[in-house]
């Protein structure tokens, strides 16, 4: 069971604390070297010519683009999820990958949901949950995934109409 702080939210660990830090020390950096560079345009004429040195209107690769953004925005976790959703059979196997697939990764409570199409694999998927989720934080980092939340498979849609008993749920009876 993980401490909480006082105001009900989990405790963050030494990770945890140097992502924030490391996230905090390149946007004062960004934000001192934009206003150097605001000010030296200044001194220069302040137009928007490009010189014989690179700045940050300078064209990029695309991948260096994306991995920019991803940092600047802070989405690193939920891109590298997002790889672990595209490589699913690699990482569970084929015949687990068969029956059971990722639905979504709740990044403030660090759940990745899954859904199974019976209950036999969801049962035997619940079983593997400590298994992947330390297969996963090896390959994402530690503490990117907490828990595995297997769901089994949905019933049929409830439809309510004329022709019900009284005190019936209707279809959803048998799936509960």
């Amino acid at each position: 069971m993980t401490a909480q702080e006082p105001g009900g939210k989990p405790e963050q660990s030494g990770v945890d604390l140097a992502r924030v830090a490391l996230r905090a020390a390149r946007e004062q950096a960004r934000a001192r070297g934009d206003a150097a560079r605001q000010k030296k345009q200044a001194r220069r004429g302040g137009g928007l010519r490009s010189g014989a040195r690179a700045d940050g209107r300078d064209p990029m690769a695309l991948g260096a683009a994306i991995n920019r953004l991803l940092t600047e925005r802070g989405w690193e976790a939920p891109a590298a999820v997002g790889g672990v959703m595209g490589r699913w059979p690699q990482i569970v196997g084929e015949d687990v990958a068969k029956h059971c697939e990722p639905e979504r990764y709740d990044e403030d409570e660090r759940v990745l949901v899954v859904r199974c199409d019976s209950t036999a694999w969801a049962t035997n998927l619940r079983l593997l949950a400590p298994t992947l989720v330390a297969r996963l934080n090896e390959d994402l980092g530690h503490g990117a995934v907490r828990q595995i939340k297997v769901q089994g498979p949905s019933g049929p849609a409830r439809r309510y109409g004329p022709l019900r008993a009284p005190g019936s749920k209707g279809p959803g009876d048998t799936y509960g």
